[in-house]
C-alpha cells in the first residue's frame, strides 16, 4: 500500500506532466492569431481556433485546480481528500486538451490538404488521444482484478535479474515518471514550434513535398506528447494513484513508445530545414537519415546491446 503523502506527491507530480503539455499549447494557440497566416486561413477556422483556446484554458484550470485547493483546504497537510480531488479532477483534465489539439490539427491540416485532409488528420489524432487517455485506463481497469496475480509474479522476477538492486514500486515509479519528465519537455517544445510554422509566411514558399513531410512529422510529434502524457491519466484511472508493478510496466513502454516516433519527427523536419537551406533532396535525406540512425542507435541499438550483456 503506497503512503497517502507518496500518493499525494506523486498526483502533483502528475499534475505537473500535464500542465506543461498544455502550457505549450497554450501559447501556440496565443501566438497563432498575430501570425501572418491566420488571416489567410478560413473564417471557420478561426472560430475553431478561439474554440481551441477556450477549452485549452479551461484544461489549465482544471489541472491547476489541486495545487490550490491543496493550499486553501488543507493548508499543504496530507489528506485523502487531497488526493481523491486531484484524482477525479485529472480524470476529465485532458479531455478539454484533447479537443484542443484535435481542432489544432485540423485547422492546421486544412491549410495544406484541405478541408477533408484535415478531418482525416484531427479524426486521426482525436482518435489515438482519446484511446490513449481515456479508454486505454477504462479497459484496464476493468482487467485489473484478473492480472493481480500475474503482476506479483513478474515483480519478484524483476528482482531476481542479476546485477538489479531490489529496487521499491514507489521509487521505479517515481523514476519513470522522472525519466517521461526529461522527454516531455522538448517533444512539447517541438510540438508547439511545428505548429506555429505552418502559420509562417516561409511555410507557404517550400515546396508541397516538403509541407507534406512537415505535416507527417507533426502528427509523430503529437502521438509522442500524446504518449508521454498518457501514464498520469492512466495512473488516476486504473491505478487511483497507488503504485504497482503493472503501472511501471505500462509507463515504461508508453516512455519506449514516444521514443520511436520522436526521433521521426524531428528528422523529418530536419530534413524540410536542410532542403530550403541546400536545395539538394537527396543530400538533406541522406543527412536526416544519418540522424535518425544516431538517434535509434545511441536510444536502442546501445541499450539493448548492453542488456543482452547482463542476462
Amino acid at each position: 500500500m503506497t503512503k497517502l503523502s507518496d500518493k499525494i506527491k506523486t498526483a502533483l507530480d502528475e499534475s505537473r506532466m500535464l500542465i506543461l503539455g498544455t502550457q505549450i499549447l497554450l501559447g501556440f494557440q496565443y501566438r497563432a492569431f498575430f501570425e501572418k497566416g491566420f488571416e489567410e486561413i478560413p473564417r471557420v477556422s478561426r472560430y475553431l481556433k478561439l474554440a481551441g483556446l477556450a477549452v485549452l484554458l479551461l484544461a489549465v484550470a482544471l489541472i491547476m485546480w489541486p495545487s490550490a485547493y491543496h493550499r486553501i483546504v488543507w493548508k499543504g497537510n496530507d489528506a485523502e481528500d487531497v488526493h481523491e480531488f486531484a484524482t477525479r479532477v485529472m480524470d476529465v483534465a485532458l479531455l478539454p486538451v484533447a479537443i484542443a489539439l484535435t481542432l489544432d490539427f485540423y485547422v492546421l491540416t486544412a491549410k495544406v490538404w484541405g478541408v477533408r485532409g484535415g478531418i482525416l488528420m484531427a479524426g486521426v489524432i482525436g482518435a489515438i488521444a482519446l484511446l490513449f487517455w481515456f479508454g486505454y485506463g477504462l479497459i484496464d481497469r476493468t482487467r485489473k482484478r484478473r492480472h493481480l496475480s500475474k503482476r506479483k509474479e513478474n515483480s519478484k522476477e524483476a528482482q531476481e535479474d542479476r546485477g538489479m538492486s531490489k529496487t521499491s514500486i514507489h521509487n521505479k515509479v517515481e523514476q519513470v515518471l522522472t525519466e517521461t519528465r526529461v522527454v516531455l519537455p522538448g517533444a512539447q517544445a517541438l510540438l508547439g514550434f511545428q505548429f506555429a510554422t505552418i502559420l509562417l509566411e516561409a511555410f507557404d514558399k517550400l515546396p508541397l513535398s516538403s509541407k507534406n513531410v512537415h505535416l507527417i512529422s507533426l502528427a509523430l510529434m503529437g502521438v509522442s506528447v500524446i504518449f508521454l502524457m498518457t501514464p498520469a491519466a492512466y495512473h488516476r484511472i486504473v491505478e487511483r494513484g497507488e503504485d504497482t508493478e503493472h503501472f511501471h510496466n505500462v509507463a515504461s513502454r508508453l516512455l519506449l513508445a514516444s521514443m520511436i516516433t520522436l526521433p521521426i519527427g524531428i528528422c523529418g523536419d530536419l530534413f524540410v530545414v536542410l532542403r530550403k537551406v541546400t536545395d539538394a533532396v537527396s543530400a538533406s535525406l541522406a543527412v536526416s537519415l544519418i540522424a535518425l540512425a544516431i538517434f535509434y542507435g545511441l536510444w536502442f541499438g546501445f541499450t539493448i546491446y548492453r542488456r543482452s550483456t547482463h542476462t
